[in-house]
Formats: structure tokens, sequence, C-alpha cells
């Protein structure tokens, strides 16, 4: 996909990937590490994380909620809680600049 092509994340679409990038480093910019992310923000970030290419294994036993954590280099990043407590990173640029596609096919779907 181009650059200047329109990228639909859920119910948004963007008109460039830089447009969806924007959108959430503005969102995760709201939030300190340790910060629940809010309902209205879970709702994207759901949709997003579809986009991973490691999708199945980043929400494990299914999404409790997300949450904002440290990253290296004194920056964050958005995490998902799993049903089971456990806690793991993803970054947004990955599932903004990944084809659905990709992510579909990591839960072995056509």
């Amino acid at each position: 996909m181009a650059r200047g092509k329109p990228v639909s994340i859920g119910n948004i679409t963007f008109r460039t990937r830089q447009e969806g990038l924007s959108f959430f480093k503005e969102m995760l910019s709201k939030y300190r590490p340790e910060d629940a992310v809010g309902e209205s923000d879970s709702i994207h970030l759901t949709e997003l994380l579809k986009r991973h290419p490691d999708y199945a294994e980043k929400i494990g036993n299914g999404i409790h909620h997300f949450e904002v954590m440290s990253a290296d280099f004194n920056t964050k990043c958005f995490a998902v809680v799993r049903r089971d407590g456990t806690r793991i990173d993803f970054s947004y640029k990955i599932c903004v600049n990944t084809e659905p596609r990709k992510a579909i096919d990591a839960l072995g779907h056509s």
C-alpha cells in the first residue's frame, strides 16, 4: 500500500498512514506509564491491534484492558493486559504499517 493511500482501522479511515500514526501517537501522549487506557481509546486500540502480525500472541487468552508502559530510551508504549493478568507491549507503528491481511493470516484464517 502506498504511503498516500487511505488506511482504515475499525470505523476510522485515515487519509494516509502518517495521519493514522499521528492519531495513535497523540493518544499515547495523553497517558503516563502505568495508566489504564480509557474506554473510548480502548475501542480504537482493540481494532488497531487486529492489524499486528503477532495478534494471536499479543492477545493470548483475551484482552482484559490496555495500559501504557515505559519503554526504552525514556519513551512509552501501549500494552495489552490479558485476562490472566499478564502484560505485553505492542507497537502502534507496526500495527498501522502492517497490512490487515497479514494479521488475519497469523490467526490461520484466509
